[in-house]
């Protein structure tokens, strides 16, 4: 028999271990769903936790929702459960900021390392039996642009400062004094020119998608590496192609692709300076653990009235800084 609020949890094929959710149980009659599953189980919910958080079943199966208070999604970006009928509701909407900060601050700075150390080309050689002497890039005294200013930009600049780079950044409020960025401006064509390696770390919202075209990639110098960890849509994909093909730029590091995942036979796949990963920049080990844990501390906010962590605002689409 159902008893407590109810809290609805969406999950892929690998469900969050219900032990770690035994806070939320002791008080709450707990559903779990895939997406395909989300309209039957939606009625009545008054938590939903998005744990796979690259479900996009919601939009469909809202009319379902007819008693949701609150909406929590395991991941910093939201955009995968933003959509009209959501920003004009009542539903209050949080995220799991600040768990992969420091795993996707390590990923961009392993990437900047990998194109300046050119790894790719010495494993190549090694597989072949190849000694062959060569000389590197330092990263020591580079420029950083990142496009971005959440707290996972400000922990990407943390680490690539460590490492002697010069950092700036863009964000929608132009600073010329702060603490993690130095320089913040707000004009991304502007700013390119004067960037080493671009790193993409921007919320998805419709004022970002697609920042990154012809234009863009056209304004960067032809050395210049781009990273992106924020959305597959940030890119004009076919623009990045064309850029990468024609030394326009010199190397991607792609964390995010659009479409995703990235389809057999796309030419993203063969490029020799394009570094493609399947979307876990953030994924250390231990990662699901922790936006659990995540949850249900928020829960337990939830539960006892007190304001929840990372509230999103619903029109910009993250958690203002």
């Amino acid at each position: 028999m159902e008893s407590g609020p109810i809290v609805t949890i969406v999950h892929s094929d690998q469900p969050p271990d219900p032990a770690l959710l035994a806070p939320v149980s002791a008080r709450a009659t707990v559903r779990y769903t895939d997406s395909a599953g989300l309209a039957a189980a939606l009625p009545g919910t008054e938590v939903l936790f998005v744990y796979d958080f690259q479900s996009r079943a919601l939009p469909a199966a809202w009319s379902a929702a007819d008693r949701l208070r609150w909406l929590h999604v395991g991941a910093t970006g939201v955009d995968t459960v933003l959509f009209p009928e959501l920003r004009d509701s009542d539903v209050v909407v949080t995220n799991t900021r600040g768990i992969f900060d420091t795993a996707i601050a390590e990923y961009v700075l392993g990437q900047i390392l990998g194109f300046a150390k050119d790894l790719t080309e010495s494993n190549r050689l090694q597989q072949q039996q190849i000694w062959r002497h060569r000389e590197s890039e330092r990263i020591a005294g580079a420029t950083a642009l990142i496009v971005g200013t959440g707290a996972i930009g400000r922990a990407i600049a943390g680490l690539l400062r460590a490492a002697g780079m010069n950092v700036r950044a863009i964000g929608r409020r132009a600073r010329s004094a702060d603490p993690d960025f130095g320089v913040v401006g707000t004009d991304l064509h502007a700013e390119l020119p004067c960037a080493d390696y671009v790193v993409a770390i921007a919320p998805l919202t419709d004022r970002t998608r697609h920042m990154f075209d012809a234009r863009a990639f056209g304004a960067m110098k032809p050395h210049a590496r781009f990273i992106n960890v924020g959305r597959g849509e940030l890119v004009v994909t076919g623009d990045l192609v064309a850029a990468l093909r024609s030394g326009a730029i010199a190397g991607a590091a792609l964390d995010v692709v659009d479409p995703e995942p990235l389809p057999p036979g796309h030419p993203l796949w063969s490029l020799p300076n394009a570094h493609i990963t399947p979307h876990n920049s953030g994924d250390f080990i231990g990662w699901r653990s922790e936006i659990v844990a995540a949850f249900t501390t928020n829960f337990d906010h939830w539960s006892a009235g007190r304001p929840l962590d990372n509230v999103v605002d619903k029109t910009l689409g993250y958690v203002p800084g």
